[in-house]
């Protein structure tokens, strides 16, 4: 990849913090994320013309995800980024009309070495791989697909998101018994 223009660097990365509320780290390493991302799949115009064509994986759940929903205009309540949050400073970037795809993880740095971040070159900066990322109707933003409701707790499951064990529909938290929260009692 190309260096990144210092101006356009510049401007997304203001918008960027912003958004955020500071610059970071992981803002500049975010903001140029999402531009090496964007760049690989062929989107110029994420919040324009292009922004029904792009899905966009995240893998952390800190700064640099503000970046990448700053610049890219995704956000999880329009269906376009999924947080998947396994702790790891990288993202997948998908162009839905061409099915291209491209993850970027940051390459790993000494401590306190920070990158110029408007001159590094993107393959100092980031592992890129072409993917594959195999999305069902549920997975694209729009309508839910379908519902159903769990046999254990009565919660409504969208998109498809429910198993079925030993022919009982079953959402992910009764099925896990992983729960992030624990029940102590429900209001009607």
């Amino acid at each position: 990849m190309n260096k990144v223009s210092r101006d356009n660097y510049a401007r997304l990365l203001e918008e960027a913090i912003t958004f955020h509320g500071h610059v970071c780290a992981g803002i500049e390493s975010g903001t140029r994320m999402a531009i090496c991302g964007l760049q690989c799949i062929g989107i110029s115009d994420p919040k324009g013309n292009d922004r029904k064509k792009l899905i966009v994986f995240v893998e952390i759940d800190r700064c640099a995800t503000d970046a990448i929903m700053s610049v890219t205009g995704c956000r999880p309540g329009k269906r376009t980024m999924k947080i998947m949050d396994y702790g790891k400073m990288a993202a997948t970037f998908i162009n839905l009309e061409s099915g291209k795809a491209v993850r970027l993880i940051s390459k790993p740095r000494p401590e306190g070495e920070m990158p110029d971040f408007t001159v590094t070159a993107d393959d100092e900066l980031f592992v890129m791989a072409e993917v594959n990322v195999p999305l069902r109707p549920e997975d694209l933003p729009g309508r839910p697909v379908r519902t159903a409701l769990c046999e254990r707790c009565g919660e409504k499951i969208l998109d498809g998101r429910e198993t079925e064990q030993q022919g009982e529909i079953v959402c992910t938290p009764c099925l896990t018994d992983k729960r992030y929260y624990h029940p102590l009692a429900y209001r009607e």
